[in-house]
């Protein structure tokens, strides 16, 4: 059944050219909406632009954004708001990791890490507050992770990021439920998308959780049935999810018990 909110609404997607962002795309026009695709593979982003175009009745636009460029953030996102006007739901995906150990990652790896996952969706985040907080109508989706919730050996850095997004997204959910504004973060264990080609290069993680992997269109559409009402948390799959909320309880009962799967990666 089409989720009738989004039918003529404004949806910018950071991170469109594959994977979730892209499937999120297809399930928002899907359901009526008008999408404004964001990433740097512009070729990619035309691709997926072709096929929305020839399959729903929706407007379908195309930027390059290099969320890591905070400068180019401000006028990409004026150029939509002029093209466009209003968004009514901004989702923060475009980010990426790469699992190696703390002591052996490099400084750019690190700062990359933070420039996209978390600097970039706040700056991103920022371009559209006033506007929502003045119309008092918004949705702000911060895709994050189950990474955020709990570290694993080998991803220090990128579980830093995720637990960066998700205290930033607590934060402005409150400073703007005083504006009927929404913000919902997403915390999904590992997805079937090529992010495991940048983060898992030797391929030994992917080997030991492929069959445990989330399908990204069933994901997308989950994401996409709760845009535009008060959803607080999507947490995929539940089973991780409940060791995330067991963990905070009994950190270290689940260190040392788990250990041995946790450096698996």
């Amino acid at each position: 059944m089409a989720n009738q909110r989004l039918r003529n609404k404004t949806i910018v997607i950071t991170g469109a050219s594959g994977g979730l962002g892209e499937q999120i795309a297809f399930s928002s026009a899907k359901n009526g909406a008008n999408v404004i695709l964001l990433a740097r593979n512009i070729k990619r982003l035309e691709g997926i632009k072709q096929e929305i175009d020839k399959k729903y009745r929706v407007r379908c636009d195309v930027h390059y954004l290099d969320v890591s460029n905070h400068e180019q953030i401000s006028k990409v996102f004026q150029r939509i708001t002029e093209e466009n006007g209003d968004i009514d739901v901004l989702v923060n995906n475009a980010g990426y990791g790469i699992f190696e150990e703390a002591h052996t990652v490099s400084i750019g790896h690190i700062k990359g890490m933070f420039d996209v996952n978390v600097i970039g969706l706040m700056a991103c985040t920022k371009e559209v507050m006033s506007q929502m907080m003045k119309k008092r109508y918004g949705h702000i989706i911060n895709i994050a992770s189950q990474a955020g919730k709990m570290a694993t050996p080998k991803s220090s850095i990128y579980a830093a990021t995720k637990h960066a997004v998700l205290g930033y997204s607590n934060s402005i959910r409150m400073e703007l439920s005083l504006f009927d504004v929404f913000v919902t973060t997403v915390n999904p264990g590992p997805i079937a998308t090529n992010f495991f080609s940048i983060a898992d290069q030797s391929g030994t993680y992917v080997k030991n959780v492929e069959r445990f992997m989330l399908n990204p269109e069933k994901l997308a559409n989950q994401i996409v049935d709760s845009m535009l009402t008060n959803k607080r948390e999507i947490n995929a799959p539940k089973w991780m999810n409940a060791g995330s909320i067991i963990y905070t309880l009994f950190p270290r009962l689940v260190e040392r018990v788990g250990r041995k799967a946790f450096f698996k990666k």
